[in-house]
Formats: structure tokens, C-alpha cells, sequence
């Protein structure tokens, strides 16, 4: 359980650090996002891209395997997919809503018909005077 949600949080975290980093956001990270944001560039250096970004994980994931209290040496997780899902279009096409009809054109058999707002109060009123007429006469 503890292996588990280390690797969560280990790939969760360098998403948004190197987020982060793309949006010049990265002053205000902690020294140890920095630590392997800097790890994870010079893994860049010398292998692909998807590969520096396990080696990346694989660091993050030990040390939170360790901090939440995690013995020994952390078991492998692999959650990567063998083969990389690549989406050529991933955008959805915006599609307007169908018109609703108004009220006023449903005016058919299954109607009920509305009483005035006017018509409710004057009922209130009535019912108001009548009962402290006969109650408290």
C-alpha cells in the first residue's frame, strides 16, 4: 500500500514540477523539487525522454517510499503501459446544444394551466382575514 502511494504521488509530483518549470514557475518550488527536476535534466542529457522520466520517478518514488515509512528496499511498481498510447486528436469537437422549446409553444393537452401570482396572494389574504375573523372574534 505504502509502494503503491509513493509511486502515485512520485509521478503526480514530477508532472507538476516540470509544469512548473515550463511555466517559469520554478522559484517557487522546494529545494528538493529543484534537486530532481536538475536530476531529471541531466538524465535528458544522456537517454529519451520517456526514459529520464522513470529514472526520475524511480528517485522520487525511493525517497517518499522511505518517508512514509516504508522499510527496506521499495518493491518495483511498474504502471507504465508497454506500449505508449499516442493520440493524434485528442480534442473534442464543441457541439451546441439542441433548443429548448418555450413554455408558451407546449400549450397542448398536457398543459396545466398557471394561476396568476396576484390570484395566489388574493387566495392567502382571504384565507389569512377569515381565519382571524372566525378565530378571534
Amino acid at each position: 500500500m505504502i509502494a503503491r502511494r509513493a509511486d502515485t504521488k512520485a509521478r503526480a509530483d514530477l508532472a507538476t514540477w516540470k509544469m512548473m518549470a515550463k511555466l517559469n514557475g520554478s522559484s517557487s518550488l522546494p529545494k528538493e523539487a529543484l534537486a530532481f527536476l536538475s536530476s531529471y535534466k541531466g538524465f535528458l542529457e544522456t537517454m529519451p525522454e520517456t526514459e529520464a522520466n522513470e529514472a526520475t520517478i524511480d528517485l522520487i518514488y525511493k525517497d517518499y517510499y522511505a518517508e512514509m515509512g516504508g522499510t527496506g528496499t521499495p518493491p518495483d511498481i511498474k504502471s507504465v503501459p508497454k506500449d505508449p498510447i499516442v493520440e493524434l486528436d485528442n480534442v473534442t469537437a464543441f457541439k451546441r446544444p439542441a433548443p429548448q422549446q418555450p413554455l408558451a409553444q407546449n400549450s397542448g393537452t398536457n398543459a396545466r394551466p398557471r394561476l396568476p401570482v396576484a390570484l395566489i396572494f388574493i387566495l392567502l389574504v382571504v384565507i389569512y382575514v377569515g381565519i382571524r375573523y372566525y378565530l378571534f372574534r
